[in-house]
């Protein structure tokens, strides 16, 4: 997915919008998405927009007035909003955020394209970690790692050793190895899985968004795999934006006095509407909401 920014940042100063992030540290930020009505098509459902556009399916519910068994007709019109707020810039390479289920990627230090994910589940988690592309394959075999062998016969499934390439295999098209022993970005032949905690902890991506990233990025491209559930970002205008996602791993959990010691941290908190902070937290639906206070 390329990257579209809110309207209001079309035009950004690193120094302009700055990124609190679960540290003393102000970091230098962007909201990438926006707000935009869909057209349904043929075969869309709630699940398959919600892994192509980085939004959970409850919250398309809820935006759009629909119950949880709703089908979608082709053409009806839905209301969508894909905001999150990049957790850490790079002058170039790869940002992944555990908890946002998303991947950003930069150039020149410039964020030029973003994409939702699929990550490790509770059982098998994603590790965090910095890293370089060391490998770049295109129609890759999967050479099966004991552990998944092992769950393979405990699920009575049929052992294999390797995968080749073709319509069976789980890495898709393109695979993207890292320096992280067993670790890679790669493409899938499940996209509704896309935008979930699915993996054997790998990176999983949309068919079409690896093979852009695949054409983007080059042997010794620098990466960071980082846990940050909640992001709170201010800019000189006054505008101010919380994200909150679920602690999926249960490693840093979300709290009103976490939230205000981000605030006071960069002498923020009188911008902020707490009240309307508190129900961001509460609903934790993983989308940059305004927090403002709006003086009449």
């Amino acid at each position: 997915m390329v990257v579209m920014f809110l309207a209001a940042f079309a035009v950004v100063d690193w120094n302009v919008l700055r990124c609190f992030a679960g540290t003393a540290q102000a970091v230098p930020n962007l909201i990438a998405g926006s707000e935009f009505d869909y057209t349904a098509a043929r075969g869309d459902s709630l699940v398959s927009i919600s892994a192509r556009y980085g939004i959970s399916e409850a919250l398309l519910r809820q935006s759009n007035s629909l119950s949880a068994n709703a089908r979608l007709r082709r053409g009806q019109i839905l209301h969508l909003d894909n905001r999150h707020l990049v957790p850490k810039p790079l002058s170039d390479g790869i940002i992944i955020n555990i908890p946002q289920r998303m991947l950003f990627y930069f150039e020149h230090g410039a964020l030029v394209a973003y994409y939702p994910v699929s990550l490790g589940r509770r059982s098998w988690r994603t590790p965090v970690g910095t890293f370089k592309v060391i490998g770049k394959r295109e129609h890759p075999t999967w050479v099966v790692p004991p552990s998944i062998q092992e769950e393979m016969a405990e699920n009575g499934d049929e052992v294999k050793t390797e995968v080749p390439p073709g319509p069976d295999n789980p890495l898709g098209d393109y695979a993207l190895d890292l320096s992280i022993t067993g670790y890679r970005i790669h493409g899938t032949i499940a996209p509704l899985s896309i935008y979930a905690f699915r993996t054997h902890g790998c990176i999983r991506l949309h068919p079409a968004d690896i093979e852009d990233l695949y054409r983007r990025v080059s042997i010794g491209t620098p990466g960071e795999i980082i846990y940050t559930p909640m992001m709170l970002a201010a800019s000189d205008d006054g505008r101010v934006f919380l994200e909150v996602d679920r602690d999926i791993y249960h490693r840093m959990p979300n709290t009103i006095e976490a939230l205000r010691g981000m605030a006071e941290v960069r002498n923020i908190s009188n911008q902020v509407d707490w009240e309307e902070a508190e129900q961001v937290l509460q609903d934790s639906e993983g989308i940059a909401r305004e927090v403002a206070i709006h003086n009449p």
